[in-house]
Parts: C-alpha cells; structure tokens; sequence
C-alpha cells in the first residue's frame, strides 16, 4: 500500500477482508482503515464471516478472492493488485513440488494473472521479486506496526510447516527457487503455444470432435483433452484426471471425464458429451 502510494497517488484504493475467524480481525481492520485515512487512500472493509474448520485456509481463499472480486465490479476499479513476495513464491514452489504438481502448477505465481472466480478482472502481483524482509522494512521505517496472524505460526496448515523447513535450511537460494518458476512458467507458455497449433488440427464431425493424436509428446497431449473439455465437457479437468483420461485413451479404452466421452479405440479418438448417468442403459 506505502509503494503504491508512492507510485500510484489517488489512483488505487484499499480493501481488507475480515473473514470473521479471529476476534482480532475487526480491529486489525479498522487498524488498516486508520492509516489509509493518514495516507487519503480510500479504504473498505469486507466482512464474510466464515466459520473455522475443516480446509478453513481454502476456504477462506476462496471467498477471500470472491469478495476481492464483488468489490472491484461495486468500486469500478480494474485490476486487484496484491504484495505476494518471493518467499511466498519459494514456499508455493517447494509445497506444489511436494504434491508432483506439473509444469503449470510448478510455474506458481504468476506476476499477471486473472482473480479466481472473476477472471474479467487482471490480478497483479508488483512485489514477487521482493524479500519479505525487505517489505518488512518500508513497513518498519514508515513506523507501522504489523499486526501478527496466530494461524501464521500454527503447524496444522501446510504452508506454515514449509515455512518452517525453509527457516531450518540456511542452503536454500530463494532468489535462485523464484527465477526457477520463472523459467517454469516459460515452459508453460510455450506448451499451450504448441497445444493450441495441435488443437487447431481437432475435427468437427457432428456432435462429436475428432482428433488423432499420433505420436504427440504426453504433456501436449494433455492439454489437447483440457481444451476438449473445456468445448464439450462441464468442468475444468485437473492434471492429474488429465493424465488418466490421456493414459486410458492410448490404451485404447473408452474413458470418460468431466462429462465427456472418450474413445481411443482407434488411431482417431472420438469425443463426444457423455449421456447422463439416468439415460445409460442397464447392463
């Protein structure tokens, strides 16, 4: 919010989520409230009121960017703009890492994106090739004091265990990890740049799109069945379903996914929507 200020005058506004988890949120809220009022930047606070539990952190994700979303189209404003910094980005790598996550998700945050759920909306990110102890610093010098989530040193949450293993590991280079996802993020570019000229050889015949895959590279290939989905399916398919459904194909099943019915049972792979489950007949 101070760089923003510095670069952007009376042309941003602030926002702060209060997810109602934590008694001291309002506070903190209003806290935020006060200091913009110092700086004439105009500030709103955003209640949800979400309940803990469960997934609580995905959860509160979620609502989180649908409530950032609601707030852009309400203030008029074009674009979200948010201080992820490079250790959120090391952390994100090495998590998703521990999950066999693929190109995509390995790429982590990207600097330009779209808001989950609002995709209208750009979602930039200034600050990923900040430390965040240099950002605690301009906070420090501008003589704010930070307030301290509890939920940042609690142990159950995935993120704050990684956080921990990289404090332990004075070896890691986070510089060196945030360049990594850079370079993994070109990877992806330019596997959608061949996936969309692959795809550009997808037929229409009917009802139903054909497409012969070939010797196509895996990874590519995958992407080809994402974008059929995505034309006849009813959900965005995950990596993971990808590769299945991509697996079952060459074997040559027939598989389907997100609504779509597959058929690799010949050098042409048939796709077509899948019938409901009500209209398929008994066996």
């Amino acid at each position: 919010m101070l760089l923003a200020q510095a670069v952007l005058p009376g042309r941003f506004a602030v926002v702060t989520i209060d997810h109602g988890l934590r008694a001291q949120g309002a506070e903190e809220a209003a806290m935020v409230g006060a200091i913009c009022s110092q700086h004439g930047i105009p500030h709103s606070i955003v209640q949800l009121g979400l309940s803990s539990g469960s997934g609580v952190q995905e959860r509160a994700r979620d609502a989180r960017y649908a409530a950032l979303g609601d707030w852009l189209m309400a203030k008029g404003l074009g674009a979200l703009v948010t201080a992820h910094h490079s250790d959120d980005q090391a952390e994100t790598l090495l998590m998703r890492l521990t999950r066999g996550s693929g190109v995509r998700g390995l790429a982590s945050m990207r600097p330009i994106a779209a808001v989950p759920g609002r995709t209208a909306f750009p979602l930039l990110r200034p600050l990923l090739g900040w430390r965040r102890f240099e950002l605690g610093e301009i906070v420090a010098e501008a003589g704010i004091m930070p307030a301290i989530d509890p939920s940042n040193g609690d142990t159950r949450f995935e993120r704050v265990r990684m956080r921990a293993a990289m404090a332990a590991s004075d070896w890691l280079d986070i510089p060196a990890l945030v360049r990594s996802t850079l370079h993994l993020a070109e990877a992806d570019v330019a596997l959608d740049w061949a996936a969309n000229r692959a795809f550009a050889e997808v037929q229409s015949e009917g009802d139903a799109l054909a497409w012969e895959p070939d010797t196509i590279p895996r990874a590519l290939g995958m992407r080809v069945l994402e974008r059929i989905v995505m034309m006849l399916g009813r959900a965005e398919p995950r990596g993971a379903e990808l590769a299945r459904w991509f697996d079952a194909l060459s074997r040559g099943r027939i598989a389907t996914l997100a609504g779509v019915r597959g058929d690799g049972t010949d050098r042409v792979w048939i796709f077509s929507k899948a019938r409901p489950p009500s209209s398929q007949p008994r066996r």
